[in-house]
């Protein structure tokens, strides 16, 4: 028996087999979308993609974001592009710990005679999209752009 609360969304299955797809691909074993689709659904522990997609669509989507998903938005005043690599939900679904890996490392200094760069950060985001933690200015440390 499959736990519904553990699936990810619709999009993030998506995602997932666009991902699979990919690296067959690269590897020299084409498989076309559908095929992809279906060994997701299996590696699910369901029999089918129309059964798997039943049961992610049967249930609320507490999460917005997912796992591969590209994001931008600003970390610590600095402008950034990236890709989610993880997440997990906190209390009810009202905020979510997220790890980002940037495209490109964003200097989280802000003094002009010294600098450190950070290309993975993980943080907790509200709602919102926002941290709840803010930088002297009062600025939270990291927005995404929704």
């Amino acid at each position: 028996m499959n736990e519904v609360s553990t699936i990810p969304s619709i999009e993030a299955l998506k995602a997932q087999a666009k991902r699979l797809r990919a690296k067959l691909a690269g590897d020299g074993k084409a498989i076309g979308h559908g095929q992809s689709l279906e060994i997701v659904a299996r590696q699910w522990g369901y029999r089918d993609l129309n059964t798997l997609h039943a049961a992610a669509g049967n249930r609320r989507n507490d999460n917005p974001l997912f796992i591969g998903e590209r994001v931008s938005g600003s970390y610590l005043g600095q402008p950034f592009a990236g890709t989610i690599l993880g997440l997990q939900q906190q209390g009810m679904a009202e905020r979510m710990r997220v790890t980002i890996h940037f495209d490109e490392p964003v200097d989280v200094v802000t003094f002009d005679s010294f600098s450190a760069f950070r290309q993975r950060v993980s943080c907790t985001l509200g709602r919102d999209f926002t941290t709840m933690e803010r930088t002297s200015n009062g600025q939270p440390h990291m927005r995404l752009d929704r």
